[in-house]
């Protein structure tokens, strides 16, 4: 891997990057193979960019960063700059984004901070779509898509697979199970279980994510167990008695399901905000019903 010194010494054409001679590549900053950076692009000294980045223009990254091989920064992104968090004092938090990863124009993605894990993540294979917001320590899985104007405080946890409808709001500390459904402009304030798809302001339960499971190849005999087990644990008339007793119900029917068994393993962990409640009416279990 290059410093910026050795990629930025000659002509363009004889380097192995393309750095547009407007752009400012700070001493220490370490450049993989074939990165290109365009015009007006800023990287900070403590910043480590992966073979084959690409930064289109206008793209800001600081702060003990790493981007990963492959990813694409659209203009006026910011990647690893300051969280906004006022008991931040400068102590050299991180932020890593993953393989392939694409964050689109005018997104935002703070570095961790001290009093959180230090981290920001944001996995391989993601898109991040414009206007988004990544706050501090959140933690993104791989194959996630945040859809524009998505906004989310720190410490979010989002699972691999997941999906942000546009203009959600997360709040701080919520997580987001596996393969889960977040509608567009809902404000999420507690979690959602892995393959749970919510709706509203505030956000509610209202069924499964049938379109990913049905797309990712999960056959129809699982789907339906998947839907009796639901069905179980959120039944329609709210009226099927204490909730850690209908838990434990299905555990001993369904326990044996690995979706099943995931989504239960993802109750029984440790949780700032708890669970999101189920809409009270109107809301859809069945395939059919769900489209």
């Amino acid at each position: 891997m290059k410093t910026a010194e050795t990629a930025l010494s000659g002509s363009l054409e004889s380097s192995p990057n393309a750095i547009h001679p407007t752009a400012i590549v700070a001493p220490g900053a370490k450049l993989g193979k074939n990165v290109r950076i365009g015009p007006w692009c800023s990287i900070g000294p403590n910043v480590v960019v992966g073979d084959g980045v690409e930064m289109v223009a206008n793209v800001v990254v600081d702060g003990y960063t790493r981007l990963g091989e492959n990813s694409c920064y659209y203009p006026f992104t910011t990647v690893g700059l300051a969280p906004q968090d006022l008991k931040y004092q400068g102590e050299p938090t991180r932020c890593e984004i993953g393989a392939r990863t694409v964050v689109r124009e005018h997104v935002t993605i703070h570095r961790g901070t001290a009093t959180g894990t230090g981290l920001t993540h944001v996995g391989s294979d993601c898109l991040i779509m414009a206007n988004a917001h990544v706050a501090h320590d959140c933690v993104l899985g791989d194959r996630v898509i945040i859809v524009n104007n998505v906004v989310m405080g720190g410490h979010v946890s989002i699972a691999d697979d997941a999906r942000v409808m546009g203009s959600a709001a997360i709040h701080q500390f919520v997580r987001i199970g596996r393969a889960a459904l977040v509608g567009g402009v809902a404000g999420v304030e507690a979690d959602v279980i892995p393959y749970g798809s919510v709706l509203g302001n505030r956000a509610r339960l209202v069924g499964l994510h049938w379109i990913w499971l049905r797309r990712n190849g999960v056959k129809s005999e699982e789907r339906h167990r998947m839907r009796q087990a639901f069905r179980l644990l959120y039944p329609r008339d709210c009226e099927g008695g204490v909730f850690a007793q209908r838990l434990e119900q299905v555990r001993a029917e369904f326990g044996d399901d690995p979706k099943i068994a995931e989504i239960l393993e993802f109750i029984d962990a440790p949780t700032r905000r708890g669970l999101v409640r189920v809409a009270s009416v109107g809301f859809t279990t069945s395939e059919t019903e769900a489209g």
